[in-house]
């Protein structure tokens, strides 16, 4: 019930709209973000700025060049500097300097706590002049009204008036689409100013018309609204249909407007344009006889006058009077910003109105021939204020057209009083103060209804000073008024005070709007927030005479001697009941009422006695003087206190109930044996150690005052709890039942109270299974008594009146039953649920026996749909118990993933039917489960049916696991197991091995750079049996994952034409190289599996997915294997046409090549790439060409060579006589060989020639041994014997020639041979072996197999012969 500050926009992106703004400027600091996140800062700007007085001026005035260098754009007032206006509506906001504008449009956006706030986000930014050297000097916002009959007040679009300081006025729409530029007088524009339609509030004020007026330093401009109103509904219209389709010029109506040139007065820097006025006779005859003398003439009628207030200097104010009918209206000639046909992008300029873009020569004529400007009408002061030394700043006119607030530059704010011309008060120490104003109705009260209703509504005006200096926002009552709020702002915002509504509006179409604007806001730039002012009318009453001022009063003193913590009990008690009795008003009664039971420090003894004596005085008075609604809320909180206090002296009461033994509870101790070991390990598993809040914990007693807002009582009398959060609706539960089932407290005298105060028994049900389902942990701790308490408990409720209908056929469902069904269905704790369930059932077999037992008489067993459903429920609980044990496992240290996922009957059910095994797979990502880890388990789950003896086979599992005890890797097989066992069709192993590679592919896909991600899902995949099944999720996973990163890589590596770097891969591919050469390898391994799919679909069918039978209901997204098995089949060679690229960038990423794979195929074969797999294209088919062969030769036998590189340091280390067995994966791989002739074979090379490439390479390296294995498969024997004779002759020259340690023995061997041969090894060149030092017995080895391959009759058979006996000599 006081003034108010109050949020209700934010900015965003205000950061960004200065710099765009003052770009010109140097950045700020790092220190500015300190600043602009933390408000409290400490601003050094005014005391600072009172040394920059006086003799400092010139030197401040010489350091101007480095105010950008030292002070921060953010500290200082930039906002200040800025033109801004903002739309009454607050839909739209501008922020200009210099050229450039930014315009914020209102966008809506949903915050945390799931409520709607209304933010301003940048629309539009760009430049806003046209001509060289002209600023932005003023703007405003003009909402336009919606001319459809529909329209409930809402603006049509806002228009952006901008007037600049070479005379110009321009029109934008709310985008920056210029309509309509004026040219009305060659001055700077100083101020732009609006008036819109208002309802006159009496019969005897004058209507205003609607008036757009144009200040400049000597002329005042004043546009009719109307006409305004016509001409730019027909510009915009012009424009939208401009810029859909050509159309012919339309020409829009032009503009009347009226132009005065304002004497008498040395400087205006500021207007405001009053209106329409009429003198009384009296003013008229005093004003003629001043004017006119003794002999002046008075007119029959006064005539009507527009009133015209300034600003500035020589006088202070001046006031002008214009005679209507005294100048006529100019009309302006306009022209549309749209050219007459849309056959080029230029738009025409025509006198007075420019469009947008211009060439050079249409800029040069537009310079030559200026639009004529209109010569203004001379208009005289009728008087002033004169002050020699005070110069005005600014003029604020009132709502109501009769007050004004003017500043000035000695910080004095004065207040005008327009009718009569004179000051009537005077505020100082405002220094570059900015006023507002502020209208506040009447409330809808008692006035209303009293006899006098059809007085009209008042209104209260408040004037609003924003001092900048101090950082304060004032608000003062009109017009002798005291200052009735303050507030504490920051020194840099901007007031923001419209002055007007919308334009377009009419005593017509204005019946019936509810249009909402905010009259003054306050703009931070610091926090980017707008802010309005919220005063209540009564703040303008005065005291003396206002008894409802009165009664604030003592709610104000009520409400500080409720925040005082020194008080005694007693004597709050006695304070609080004075006050709620000398307060008159009902509403505010009540108000103080509430403000006191919502106070949390005062005993509920207090709250007792202080309401019961309020209620006592009100029951006293006559009941027609008694406000019903203060007595029915006094009397409801009353009983509510009341029930209060009765629930907790039953819980501390010292009296409790034993749990009766009910024949209905037999045989649940088999049940709770039954799934004992599986609640245990859920016990063990939730009760694993976190951290809470004392104040949150579910043991802290609940407030009076909390009790009391969560109930309320109907007007029958009944009681209704209030479905707040879910925190305090089981605050109220725990309040009410935690006792009970605890043993604690007297079940039937709880039940009883809670009775007979009329909670309907449907809400203490819900109450009660919130309270068991939430203290899970508790009630595992005890499960045999805590089931009977509930079944006590339950049954209690169950025979209240209302809660089973007594027409309750046992063959159809019960609501009451179904109620707690519901409940246990969307519980996330299952053991409580699933207890829960037990007793409910067995309390629902109890009814069913009775009931029939009381119709029948029979001894047989009576079965019922509830039942049934019960039966079902249970089951489906059990199975949910299971699967979140299951859930509840911690994941590894280190491992991805969450936590642990929440399950209940309701999310599996939605979850449709792969939703178990979804949940399943995210578990198993958790888990760090390796695919052939969770293969065996899968397997021991089919042993285990057979043999039940699993701990002693999980011994083998562990070995492979050596970061897990034997114990927690046990837990987790076997409860994995049971899972699967209760889920036999939904976990099936290939519904899991499905999911689970889903699960590793979308992980991935966050993080490329996890590889083994992306391998895990292709070896999930791979042990899925079904090829229909693993066909489809192949193409899924191709089209969704794979396709777009892999032709990124492919044209990547084109376009480098080698194995691009670290920094390229993650710029176009979004992984790093070696992520990228693992994520390549896959997709080989992938397509793969797709081509082994796609040839096993045909023969094996098809399979068929089932769920189990209490599951059938599930609705929900389709499963991974269902979604499969919809994909169509795939065209095989377009597949293999992938494999194959896919394979050539694998390769030239392992080994680092350089290379154009998409240049390794023709024309036929780029175009099938990264098409769809499903489709049929054209493949390449025939023979290439040969220089196209002879390319992808060369890479193949690049390959080849890095192989045979890669494996040396490998096998260097193992002993001579036999091959070291190789790895099964990176560039060492023992298939890279087997790999390129396969590639050879789809490329068109000729694999011999592989073949005899890795023989010559492997020798070249001193692998002898692996040479020997290769060079079996070669065919051409010959070619190949030529090629290591000369590799021999190189070994040999090495060891005769290039050797240092030449031995005597040597040298003469070299005497001895054949001069042929020598000369032979002279011409041989050993720096081509990379592995020169090989022993000569493996030499030896090498010229006898070239003996067994080359012919007799070859033509270099004799040099082998001389070559063998050579090396045969230097091994003797």
């Amino acid at each position: 019930m006081s003034c108010s500050f109050l949020e209700f926009c934010r900015l965003q992106d205000l950061k960004a709209v200065r710099d765009f703004l003052f770009l010109n400027k140097k950045t700020e600091p790092v220190e500015e973000k300190n600043l602009t996140e933390n408000e409290l800062t400490w601003d050094t700007s005014d005391w600072e700025s009172a040394w920059d007085t006086g003799d400092n001026k010139e030197e401040e005035a010489t350091s101007a060049s480095k105010v950008e260098e030292v002070t921060t754009v953010q500290s200082a007032p930039w906002l200040q500097d800025c033109i801004v206006s903002l739309s009454p509506c607050s839909d739209l906001l501008v922020l200009a300097h210099d050229q450039k504008a930014a315009f914020l449009s209102a966008k809506w956006r949903s915050v945390d706590s799931g409520r709607e706030e209304m933010t301003l986000a940048v629309s539009w930014t760009g430049t806003l002049s046209n001509d060289e050297g002209e600023c932005v000097s003023s703007s405003i916002c003009i909402p336009l009204a919606s001319q459809k009959r529909s329209s409930t007040g809402r603006p049509d679009w806002t228009c952006v008036v901008v007037g600049f300081t070479s005379g110009y006025v321009r029109f934008y729409t709310e985008n920056g689409v210029l309509l309509l530029a004026q040219l009305l007088h060659e001055d700077p524009v100083l101020r732009l100013k609006c008036r819109t339609y208002e309802i006159p509030r009496h019969p005897g004020v004058t209507e205003q018309h609607e008036e757009l007026s144009i200040l400049y330093p000597a002329a005042l401009v004043t546009i009719d609204g109307f006409s305004l109103f016509q001409s730019l509904r027909a510009c915009r219209n012009q424009v939208a249909r401009a810029a859909a389709a050509g159309s012919d010029v339309i020409q829009p109506p032009p503009l009347a407007y009226k132009k005065w040139g304002l004497q008498d007065m040395e400087t205006i820097v500021d207007h405001s344009s009053v209106g329409i006025m009429t003198l009384c006779v009296f003013d008229q005859m005093r004003n003629a006889s001043i004017l006119g003398g003794f002999n002046a003439s008075v007119k029959g009628s006064p005539p009507a006058m527009c009133q015209y207030v300034t600003v500035g200097g020589g006088p202070y104010t001046g006031f002008y009077y214009a005679v209507e009918g005294s100048s006529q209206p100019l009309l302006s000639h306009v022209a549309l910003a749209v050219a007459s046909k849309l056959t080029s992008a230029l738009f025409s300029a025509a006198s007075g109105w420019l469009g947008w873009h211009k060439n050079k020569n249409e800029e040069e004529a537009v310079q030559k021939h200026k639009p004529k400007v209109e010569p203004a009408t001379p208009l005289g002061i009728r008087f002033g204020l004169p002050d020699s030394r005070r110069h005005g700043e600014s003029i604020c006119l009132s709502p109501c057209n009769t007050l004004a607030g003017v500043t000035d530059d000695f910080g004095r704010v004065t207040l005008l009083d327009l009718a009569r011309g004179i000051c009537i008060r005077m505020w100082k120490g405002y220094r570059d103060a900015q006023l507002g104003w502020l209208q506040v109705p009447e409330e809808r009260g008692d006035r209303e209804f009293s006899p006098s209703s059809a007085l009209p509504r008042r209104h209260a005006l408040f004037l609003v000073i924003y001092a900048p200096r101090r950082g304060i926002l004032e608000v003062w009552a009109m017009q002798q008024g005291p200052r009735v709020g303050a507030f504490t702002v920051g020194k840099h915002c901007r007031l923001l005070y419209a002055g007007y509504r919308l334009m377009g509006v009419n005593s017509v179409t204005s019946q019936g709007w509810q249009l909402h604007t905010q009259q003054v806001c306050l703009l931070d730039p610091i926090t980017g927030a707008l802010r309005t002012v919220n005063i209540p009318f009564h703040l303008a009453l005065s005291d003396k005479k206002s008894e409802r001022a009165k009664d604030i009063h003592l709610l104000k003193r009520l409400t500080t001697l409720l925040r005082s913590r020194e008080v005694e009990p007693d004597v709050l008690e006695s304070e609080a009941k004075s006050v709620l009795l000398d307060i008159k008003h009902p509403a505010i009664k009540k108000q103080a009422l509430e403000s006191l039971l919502s106070n949390k420090n005062l005993p509920v003894s207090c709250l007792t006695k202080v309401t019961c004596s309020l209620y006592d005085t009100l029951k006293q008075q006559d009941p027609e003087e008694v406000d019903g609604a203060l007595l029915q809320f006094c009397t409801s909180q009353l009983k509510l206190l009341q029930l209060y206090t009765g629930i907790q002296n039953l819980h501390s009461a010292a009296d409790t109930e034993p749990c009766s033994t009910n024949d209905s509870l037999d045989g649940i101790e088999e049940e709770l044996s039954r799934v004992g070991p599986t609640l245990q390990c859920y016990s063990k598993l939730t009760l694993r150690p976190s951290v809470s809040f004392a104040q949150d914990s579910p043991d802290s007693p609940l407030p009076a005052q909390a009790f009391l807002s969560q109930i309320e009582c109907t007007e029958e009398g009944e009681l209704r709890v209030i479905h707040g959060s879910e925190t305090e609706w089981n605050q109220l539960g725990n309040f009410m039942f935690w006792g009970c089932l605890c043993g604690k407290s007297p079940l039937h005298k709880v039940c009883d109270t809670l009775q007979q105060a009329g909670i309907s028994p449907q809400q203490l049900l819900s109450l009660l299974l919130s309270v068991w389902l939430q203290r899970e942990k508790e009630v595992l701790q005890k499960p045999e008594e805590t089931v009977r308490y509930l079944h006590t408990l339950l049954i209690a409720l169950s025979n209240m009146k209302g809660a089973v209908e007594e027409s309750w056929d046992p063959q159809s469902v019960s609501p009451w039953w179904q109620q707690v069904r519901s409940i246990c269905i969307q519980s996330h704790n299952a053991a409580a649920a699933l207890l829960a369930a037990f007793v409910a059932h067995r309390g629902v077999k109890a009814c069913i026996t009775s009931r029939a037992d009381s119709k029948l008489q029979s001894d047989w067993e009576a079965v019922s749909l509830e039942l049934e459903q019960w039966v079902v429920c249970v089951r489906q609980l059990e199975d949910v118990l299971v699967l979140q044990t299951l859930l509840l496992v911690p994941s590894p240290q280190g491992a991805a993933g969450g936590a642990a996922a929440q399950c209940s009957i309701k999310t599996l059910l939605e979850g449709g039917t792969g939703g178990i095994a979804d949940s399943v797979s995210k578990w198993v990502f958790r888990q760090n489960l390796a695919p052939e880890r969770l293969k065996e388990i899968l397997l021991k789950k089919e042993d285990k049916e057979e043999d039940d003896k699993l701990e002693q086979k999980a011994g083998d599992e562990v070995k492979e696991h050596e970061g897990k005890s034997q114990e927690g890797t046990d837990r987790t097989a076997e409860l994995l197991v049971a899972v699967c066992q209760r889920f036999p069709h939904s976990l099936s192993p290939d519904l899991l091995f499905a999911h689970c590679c889903w699960e590793y592919v979308v992980q991935w896909n966050k993080d490329p750079e996890e590889g083994r991600h992306l391998c895990w899902a292709v070896e999930h995949l791979r042990l899925v049996s079904s090829p229909h099944i693993q066909l489809g999720i192949c193409t899924m996973m191709w089209s969704t994952f794979i396709v777009k990163r892999l032709s990124a890589a492919a044209y990547l590596m084109e376009k480098v034409g080698k194995a691009p770097k670290d920094r390229l891969c993650r710029r176009d591919v979004g992984m790093g190289d070696k992520a990228m050469t693992s994520f390549l390898g896959c997709c080989v391994q992938l397509l793969q599996i797709l081509m082994e799919a796609d040839s096993a679909v045909e023969e094996v069918s098809a399979p068929e997915l089932s769920v189990e039978e209490v599951w059938c209901g599930a609705e929900g997204p389709a499963s991974i294997a269902e979604l499969a098995l919809e994909q169509r089949g795939v065209h095989y060679p377009l597949v293999q046409h992938h494999c194959l690229l896919a394979s050539l960038l694998h390769a030239a990423m392992t080994f680092s090549l350089k290379v154009k794979p998409l240049s390794l195929f023709d024309s036929k074969g780029k175009n099938a790439f990264f098409r769809d797999l499903t489709t049929i294209q054209l493949m390449p088919s025939g023979d290439l060409d040969p220089g196209l062969v002879s390319l992808r030769q060369e890479f193949l036998r690049r390959v080849l060579t890095s192989w045979v590189q890669a494996i040396d340091d490998f096998s260097s280390q193992a002993p001579v006589t036999s091959s070291p067995p190789l790895p099964s994966c990176g560039p060492k791989a023992d298939w890279w060989p087997s790999l390129c002739l396969e590639l050879g074979s789809l490329l068109q090379v000729n694999p011999d020639i592989l073949r005899r490439h890795i023989v010559c390479e492997l020798y070249n390296q001193g692998l002898d041994l692996r040479a020997e294995e290769v060079m079996l498969e070669v065919e051409d024997k010959d070619v190949l014997g030529s090629q290591l004779l000369v590799l021999t002759g190189q070994r040999l020259s090495y060891s005769l020639l290039h050797s240092q340690s030449q031995t005597q023995a040597a040298m003469e061997l070299l005497a001895r041979l054949p001069p042929t041969l020598c000369t032979w090894l002279k011409a041989m060149d050993p720096s081509e072996l990379r592995c020169p030092l090989v022993p000569l017995s493996q030499t030896s080895r090498l010229v006898g197999r070239l003996i067994e391959i080359l012919p007799e009759n070859h033509a270099q058979y004799s040099l082998a012969l001389h070559l063998l006996e050579a090396v045969e000599a230097l091994t003797t």
